[in-house]
């Protein structure tokens, strides 16, 4: 009986110290330090690049798109995602005729996009005003465009 009762006893305060040293290891990492905010900052911002915006193009509408994009630096696969090598050729194309005032980032923000309107209404029917908000009319142009090339 003596002996059950000490391997009760050794099991209890095995278990006790391994689920105290489990404790001790997650509150360590849940005390460590954050990473600066300059690394946070990195890591977003290699991951935006990466970011597709066909504007509602299909795939073959937005390949017939790369394929006129060479002569503007589009480097790229002519794989129908309108990323961020396409976006940086049409950048540079609408800096040269459309108006287009901003960082060739490969983004399509506000300034990419009102640039991309202004080539729009005086070519493909944009009806629409020079916003930078690429809405239902804005994109039906663009796909005229691509239907076009």
């Amino acid at each position: 009986m003596r002996s059950t009762v000490l391997v009760r006893t050794l099991v209890s305060v095995t278990t006790a110290v391994v689920i105290a040293a489990g404790g001790l290891a997650a509150a360590g990492t849940a005390a460590a330090a954050p990473a600066p905010a300059e690394k946070a900052a990195e890591s977003t911002q290699s991951v935006a690049p990466l970011s597709v915006n066909n504007l509602g193009l299909s795939v073959s509408q937005a390949k017939k798109v790369q394929r006129s994009l060479p002569a503007w630096g589009y480097r790229g696969e002519m794989d129908g995602y309108l990323g961020t090598g396409s976006w940086m050729a049409l950048q540079r194309y609408m800096k040269a005729y459309w108006g287009y005032n901003d960082a060739i980032d490969g983004v399509v923000g506000p300034n990419t996009v009102k640039a991309l309107q202004r080539w729009m209404k005086t070519q493909f029917t944009y009806k629409g005003p020079i916003d930078g908000i690429a809405g239902p009319d804005t994109r039906a142009a663009f796909k005229r465009y691509a239907n076009f090339v």
